[in-house]
C-alpha cells in the first residue's frame, strides 16, 4: 500500500514517514499543499494523510481540488485544531477522517486501515500480537487454526490494542474511538467488553492477556 504524507513540520514528517515505512507502507512525503496536490493528482496512492495548516495552499483547498477532480483516494486530515466546525468543514470537502495532533501511531495505523476497507481497498496486514491475529476482513480473531468472531465494538477495541502492540490504551482513547463521547459514564461499557474479549482470548486458548493497569487503561501482555 503506498500512502502520501502532506505535513510542512519537517520532524513530524519525517518521524511519520519513518513509522509508516517501518510498518510496510511505501510512503512519499510533501512539505508545502502545492507538491502535495501534485503528487495527489497523479492517483498512484492508496490513501493520503493531509495536514490542514499547510504553506503554499491549504490542506482543505488541496482537498477541495482532488475532490473537484474526481480524484477519490481515501484522504485523513490532521490538525492542530479540535474545534467542530473545522472537524465539520474538513468533512464537507471530502475527507473520509480526521485526526487531532498530537496523536498516536497507533491510533493513526488504525485510521489508516479503517479509511480503506470502506473503500473496499485491499488490506495488506492483519495486525498480529503473541499468536493471535485480528482478520481486519472478516472481523474475526484468530489463534492458530482456531477463530472467533467479534462483535463491532470487541473488533474495534482489540484493533486498537493490536495497533498499540502492547502499548497501554487508555479508557478515554476507547471512549472516544470506540463510542465517539467524551462521556465518562461510558468507562464502565469499556470494561464491560474488554471483559468480554478476555473471554474469547479464553476460548481460543490463547498466551495473551489484556492486562489492567489501574487507573489508566489496559494492554496486551503474554504471548
Amino acid at each position: 500500500m503506498k500512502i502520501l504524507l502532506v505535513e510542512d513540520e519537517i520532524g513530524l514528517a519525517d518521524a511519520v514517514g519513518a513509522l509508516l515505512i517501518k510498518e510496510h507502507y511505501e510512503t512519499d512525503i510533501a512539505n508545502d499543499g502545492k507538491l502535495g496536490l501534485a503528487l495527489a493528482q497523479t492517483g498512484g496512492y492508496d490513501a493520503v494523510i493531509l495536514d490542514i495548516m499547510l504553506p503554499g495552499m491549504n490542506g482543505l483547498d488541496v482537498l477541495s481540488t482532488l475532490r473537484a477532480k474526481g480524484i477519490e483516494t481515501p484522504v485523513l486530515l490532521l490538525t492542530a485544531k479540535s474545534e467542530v466546525s473545522d472537524k465539520i468543514n474538513g468533512l464537507d470537502c471530502g475527507a473520509d477522517d480526521y485526526l487531532t495532533k498530537p496523536f498516536e501511531i497507533g491510533e493513526l495505523l488504525a485510521r489508516i486501515r479503517a479509511m480503506t476497507r470502506r473503500k473496499g481497498m485491499q488490506v495488506d496486514i492483519n495486525p498480529k500480537y503473541g499468536d493471535i491475529t485480528l482478520d481486519l476482513k472478516k472481523g474475526e480473531l484468530w489463534c492458530g487454526s482456531e477463530s472467533v468472531v467479534l462483535g463491532r465494538k470487541e473488533f474495534q477495541m482489540m484493533e486498537l490494542l493490536l495497533s498499540n502492540e502492547g502499548k497501554i490504551v487508555t479508557k478515554e482513547m476507547f471512549v472516544k474511538k470506540v463510542w465517539d463521547s467524551n462521556d465518562e459514564n461510558d468507562y464502565n461499557n469499556v470494561e464491560v467488553y474488554i471483559s468480554f474479549l478476555r473471554k474469547k482470548l479464553q476460548i481460543l486458548h490463547s498466551t495473551v492477556l489484556i492486562k489492567t493497569r489501574r487507573g489508566i487503561g489496559y494492554c496486551l501482555d503474554g504471548g
